[in-house]
């Protein structure tokens, strides 16, 4: 399966990726190698996650306290819409598409 990146992905990948190293060296790192393995257990097969809005299905990771939300676009391509904190708003980030 093709995966497709929302724009908006690389400034809070790098965002995270940056508090982490600021906590810990290397921790940055361990987070993007955690959420490259998970997307690609989610690209594997994505109708195992949830659907949480419509087409939009999320992911928890495992060692961080991060979700991914991601759309399945075509039969053949995924695209990852949002990654954030669990935290955050539920609806942040929702109307990407």
């Amino acid at each position: 399966m093709r995966i497709e990146y929302h724009p908006a992905i690389e400034d809070e990948l790098r965002r995270i990726i940056d508090y982490y190293n600021e906590c810990s060296a290397g921790l940055g790192t361990e987070f993007l190698n955690e959420f490259e393995c998970q997307v690609l257990k989610i690209a594997s097969n994505p109708l195992r996650w949830v659907a949480v809005k419509g087409t939009i299905r999320r992911s928890l990771m495992h060692r961080f306290p991060y979700v991914i939300y991601f759309r399945i676009v075509h039969d053949d391509t995924l695209r990852v819409t949002v990654v954030k904190h669990q935290r955050r708003h539920p609806r942040r980030g929702m109307s990407r598409r």
